[in-house]
């Protein structure tokens, strides 16, 4: 993610800042162009849903009026919605079909940490230009039920399981509670379990649907990742009992990805954006990467582009492979868990092409200059050729 400043004192704030600690100003989110924007009062709003809401100029974007979305009031979103808009929710609140009872303090408190991760997902889909229809949109859009677990409330039912069908993605709000998220990754021996890599694998099943099952990719998917018609159910059932193989770093980018062929594809996409949100950050402090080994490169990795915006996949990958272990090591200095544990083999770098491909294929190609127009056709040639030997 990118820096962030107030345009009225020019302070640093956060993506999720609410008011300026400098000048003290109302700051909120403006998603068209993707900034945190100091905010000036200008009236109250017309909409009939939204009563006496104050409306707002936005400095980032003067000449229109802006008022919070619906969720502010709870503290879970500082993002803005036009005046003239006939929304009450902002573009990631929308998704929104099923939240927990919020007058549970409890309930409230992890929804309020939901959604921030759910806010920064959604800052991603949005800097890559990918659609995001809602339900009312579309019987098939995106959307999210965020639930309780009925032992919590001593009920008789199910648990909840997190998990995505038919574009609706189901989360166990349970997973907001660090102890018990730590619980369950140690349970099911993963090396990295957060609510951002939740919202990120399970939105990449909901872009499986969108972006490979209907679409001629679909072989080139099939070369890559395997059958995905095999029975799902069973192939879960065969992982949680056997586990992945023993030499499955050299094909996939995690064990859970080994359990069937659109796991591999949701963990796939879900660090294509690890991957993509990090490199932006480290853009944003304009890193220069060159570790001091007897025979590494004599000049630094520059890491100063936006990789939003940058159709050859082999640049991302160049820093980020130097970044990493940059991270990794500054993380084991503090006496943490390396930040990044995974092995980026060549056959995890062309499925993560996939991906790359495929977003590319979706947004607005010409928006591209001709340079990135060329890369990118490039990058599906090079793709096509790897899928004759996948895991070379």
């Amino acid at each position: 993610m990118k820096i962030f400043q107030c345009q009225a004192c020019d302070q640093p704030v956060s993506f999720e800042s609410t008011a300026c600690e400098s000048c003290q100003r109302r700051l909120g989110y403006l998603c068209e162009v993707h900034e945190v924007s100091a905010l000036e009062p200008s009236g109250h709003s017309g909409h009939p849903q939204m009563g006496q809401s104050q409306t707002f100029h936005a400095y980032a974007r003067p000449g229109q009026k802006y008022r919070f979305c619906a969720n502010a009031h709870q503290a879970a979103c500082n993002w803005l919605v036009p005046e003239e808009s006939r929304e009450i929710f902002c573009r990631t609140c929308r998704h929104n079909r099923v939240v927990p009872d919020l007058a549970v303090g409890w309930n409230l408190t992890r929804w309020r940490q939901i959604e921030a991760a759910k806010h920064r997902m959604f800052y991603s889909l949005l800097r890559l230009d990918l659609p995001l229809p809602s339900r009312a949109e579309s019987p098939t859009g995106l959307a999210f039920d965020f639930l309780v677990d009925p032992a919590e409330s001593f009920l008789i039912g199910p648990p909840v399981l997190t998990g995505h069908r038919d574009g609706l993605i189901t989360l166990n709000i349970a997973e907001a509670d660090d102890v018990e998220r730590e619980r369950r990754r140690m349970l099911f021996g993963e090396y990295y379990r957060t609510l951002l890599g939740h919202f990120r694998h399970e939105v990449g099943h909901y872009f499986w649907n969108v972006l490979v099952r209907d679409d001629p990719s679909r072989v080139t998917f099939r070369a890559l990742f395997g059958d995905e018609s095999q029975d799902y159910g069973a192939a879960l059932q065969r992982h949680y009992a056997q586990g992945a193989p023993p030499d499955w770093e050299e094909s996939y980018v995690s064990a859970y990805a080994t359990s069937h062929p659109w796991e591999d594809f949701a963990e796939t996409w879900a660090h294509y954006l690890h991957i993509v949100d990090t490199i932006e950050t480290a853009s944003a402090f304009e890193l220069h990467v060159r570790p001091r080994l007897r025979h590494g490169p004599s000049e630094p990795v520059v890491i100063d582009f936006d990789p939003h915006r940058t159709a050859d996949l082999d640049r991302l990958i160049e820093v980020w492979l130097p970044l990493t272990y940059a991270v990794n090591s500054l993380a084991r200095s503090m006496g943490q868990a390396a930040l990044y544990p995974f092995k980026l083999t060549p056959a995890v770098i062309a499925k993560l092409a996939f991906v790359h491909e495929r977003i590319y294929a979706v947004r607005a190609t010409e928006g591209l200059g001709e340079a990135d127009a060329d890369i990118l056709r490039a990058v599906i040639r090079g793709l096509r050729n790897r899928v004759a030997a996948p895991n070379v």
